[in-house]
């Protein structure tokens, strides 16, 4: 990518790019200019995207495959990427989950794991990235929260919500922190969005049951959250709709929201398709 002066050739790496919203995502920074890192498990998806974006916009892409469940694995990223000499300019941090069903009915390692992809390994991946960052001073940060983090957790996504609502909090201290270095941090907060998440989720029937005016597409939720990391705003609400929810949460009275959110039990009844 090559802006004004800037003569450099800029890198993004992007967790969780081999399907949904973090395949979008590093086919904007592709469409950009940026060269990629592409992290997931998923090693053939990984290979298919590399060969798309470079054959579609002419950058590198190399891929990592690691599961961040794995709590080595924040370092051990940061570590193969000075291996290979690669400076990381933009890192979006979008590997994620759900664990549905009842807490008290749930297996603590699957609960474990989501606080080590979700909470854990963004923070931990932000705190060695970052630093570079401020020091060259340029740098942009996207982590994918959600809306879910603007509303009480419903039931069967206990810790979901509120691993997203640590990621909003997040980002918007690390932007501050962030102002003068030209290192924009900005937590992406889409709704309902058509990926596969659900259907792993096992909520697929549920979902499809939603009126379809909530959903969005992944392209153009990625599209907007690459334009708020460069315009520097600290949090993207996705669409009209979603705003107005989170709108509504923040001034209803809580006993009212609450209410209302018990309500959803989609998660809850939920099973989850086979790994």
């Amino acid at each position: 990518m090559t802006t004004g002066n800037d003569q450099k050739t800029r890198t993004a790496l992007v967790t969780g790019a081999s399907a949904g919203i973090g395949r979008e995502l590093a086919l904007v920074f592709a469409e950009h200019g940026f060269d990629l890192v592409l992290v997931a498990r998923r090693k053939e998806r990984l290979e298919a995207l590399a060969q798309e974006v470079q054959g579609k916009f002419g950058v590198k892409a190399h891929i990592m495959t690691i599961d961040l469940a794995n709590p080595a694995a924040p370092r051990q990223i940061f570590d193969e990427m000075a291996r290979r000499h690669i400076m990381v300019d933009a890192l979006v941090n979008n590997a994620g989950f759900s664990v549905p069903g009842y807490f008290r009915d749930t297996h603590w390692e699957d609960q474990k794991g989501l606080i080590q992809v979700m909470v854990t390994a963004v923070a931990e991946l932000c705190h060695l990235f970052g630093p570079g960052m401020a020091a060259r001073r340029y740098g942009r940060i996207i982590n994918v929260a959600s809306l879910a983090g603007h509303l009480p957790g419903a039931a069967g996504g206990t810790l979901y919500a509120a691993a997203k609502a640590f990621v909003i909090k997040m980002s918007e201290s690390l932007a501050l922190e962030n102002i003068n270095n030209n290192v924009h941090v900005t937590a992406l907060c889409p709704g309902f969005t058509y990926s596969e998440f659900h259907d792993v989720a096992g909520n697929r029937e549920e979902m499809n049951k939603l009126p379809k005016i909530i959903w969005m597409t992944g392209d153009v939720v990625a599209r907007q959250a690459f334009d708020a990391v460069m315009a520097g705003r600290p949090v993207i609400i996705n669409g009209g709709i979603n705003n107005f929810i989170a709108l509504l949460a923040r001034l209803l009275p809580q006993r009212l929201v609450h209410s209302l959110m018990a309500r959803n039990q989609r998660n809850a009844k939920a099973k989850p398709r086979a790994a």
